[in-house]
């Protein structure tokens, strides 16, 4: 089962050809003439980028009635569909102002309250959100500095849950009264598994041989890498039911997050094997053996995206003067509550108090994809008692960290203001997947904290009173929310 170097060959394309030789001219082409003028040189021209600025308008647009009213109009009807407006109009602002209207009149509901100005449109056209109405505010709160690896760091987290921010920022100052926190990152490796299909088991026996025959890696693994400059193949482990195979990939992302550049390896690899393989049948790209965006614990058990296990030792006068409990307190509960406690529910990867609630609070505010809070929040929290009892040792371990810098969110203003906070905006110029490691860890030192305050709270026995503090509010939110649409 063993590919030729010449059948490689065949398989990858030619590389382009210089754009010097794309852009000289035919000599049957040319012609000189002295009696007229030469003709003017074309327009230049640019490359088209996500950044490139608002649609151009279609043919069809001249069609349209300059009219807002008359355009709304017609997408009540039916007669102009509301996903085309941005490439009718060549407008983003206006044709989300219009379909938003169109919106309110065929609801009957209003929308008052919902911002529309003040947003870049243009910004999230084809990567970020279809057919847009307006924008969401979420208030970003500041936790830290959190002293971690010798660092210090201001937490941006955007969320609506009082408490969490001042909770987050008490761990952080615990964690820097006791000389900070330290991290380790065991493994970076974004998955995808899609799942084939084989006439019989042993085909599928056969392919799966040769995919895990180490001999073949480097194969497979220069196809695979052919996707991006940043994608370099880690592994490619098969699992079997029937005759079917899910086949894990792993590989290495630069920056990015990276689903899209495993995926595209993937499918260079799976157009590859059909040379040999013409029976294999490929029934989706991702086969959920990923897996992503769903509790599952091959992501507990082999990790996926970034492994980051931080720990911390909280001297004691800290822990009662800043924490307000004992170390044996808290050692207790953590056995009691995320361990055993979790255990008794069949927790899946949540053996913590409440890594969620920062995890998803630090990616909203960066640019990350908040669905992945669901395998990114897997943690185990463990406590115990050090240096004789008299200090707290913590540690949580996080094996599916899943962020990036480059690419699907961080670009926008908001949240690309807060990478650049963390000092990870953007691709590392030297060390390409630097800055989405670090910001990994920044994530794991962020729900040390977390979990460090809240355990002390429950210790303490003032969750209650501080959520009724710092949770509640005494305003007329419905009037105060109706004044600021006014003004």
């Amino acid at each position: 089962l063993s590919f030729s170097f010449s059948l490689i060959q065949q398989w990858i394309p030619a590389a382009d050809p210089p754009k010097s030789q794309l852009s000289s001219s035919s000599p049957s082409t040319t012609t000189t003439t002295m009696a007229l003028p030469p003709p003017p040189p074309p327009p230049p021209t640019t490359r088209k980028t996500a950044t490139a600025g608002p649609p151009t308008p279609s043919r069809s647009q001249e069609l349209l009635p300059q009219d807002d009213e008359e355009v709304v109009q017609s997408v009540v009807s039916g007669a102009l569909p509301s996903y085309s407006l941005e490439s009718k109009l060549g407008d983003c602002k206006r044709a989300a102002s219009i379909r938003r209207e169109a919106l309110q009149r065929v609801t009957g509901r209003s929308l008052t309250g919902l911002p529309l100005d003040g947003f870049d449109y243009d910004s999230i056209l084809g990567q970020c959100c279809e057919m847009p109405v307006g924008y969401v505010q979420i208030p970003v709160g500041i936790a830290g500095p959190l002293l971690l690896d010798g660092s210090e760091y201001s937490v941006p987290m955007a969320t609506t849950e009082g408490c969490l921010v001042a909770s987050t920022n008490r761990g952080c100052k615990a964690i820097h009264l006791s000389g900070g926190a330290n991290s380790v990152l065991l493994k970076d490796g974004m998955t995808r598994a899609p799942v084939v299909r084989l006439p019989n088991i042993e085909r599928a026996a056969q392919l799966k041989f040769y995919l895990e025959d180490p001999h073949n890696f480097d194969t497979v693994s220069m196809v695979f890498n052919k996707s991006s400059r940043f994608a370099r193949l880690q592994s490619a482990r098969c699992t079997m039911s029937g005759r079917s195979v899910y086949i894990r990939f792993c590989c290495s992302t630069g920056d990015a997050m990276g689903m899209n550049m495993v995926s595209k390896g993937v499918q260079n690899v799976l157009d590859f094997l059909q040379a040999d393989f013409p029976d294999m049948d490929v029934i989706a790209i991702s086969g959920n053996l990923c897996s992503d965006k769903k509790p599952a614990a091959v992501n507990w058990i082999e990790g996926r995206g970034k492994s980051v296990v931080c720990e911390a030792v909280i001297k004691g006068d800290v822990v009662k003067k800043v924490l307000k409990t004992s170390v044996k307190s808290l050692v207790e509960l953590n056995k009691d509550k995320n361990l055993v406690g979790s255990a008794m529910a069949g927790a899946l990867g949540g053996f913590n108090a409440h890594a969620s609630n920062i995890v998803s609070a630090v990616y909203l505010a960066t640019g990350q994809d908040p669905a992945q809070n669901v395998e990114s929040s897997h943690c185990i929290t463990l406590m115990e008692s050090t240096n004789e009892g008299q200090d707290l040792h913590v540690s949580v371990t996080m094996p599916c960290i899943e962020v990036g810098t480059v690419g699907g969110g961080t670009q926008l203003a908001s949240q690309s203001a807060c990478l650049n906070l963390l000092g990870v905006k953007g691709a590392h110029k030297e060390t390409p997947g630097a800055n989405a490691r670090r910001l990994a860890t920044i994530v794991a030192g962020s729900v040390l904290a977390g979990e460090l305050s809240l355990m002390s709270a429950l210790a303490a026995g003032q969750l209650v009173k501080s959520h009724m503090k710092y949770n509640r509010s005494s305003k007329d939110v419905t009037t105060h929310a109706a004044a600021a649409a006014s003004s």
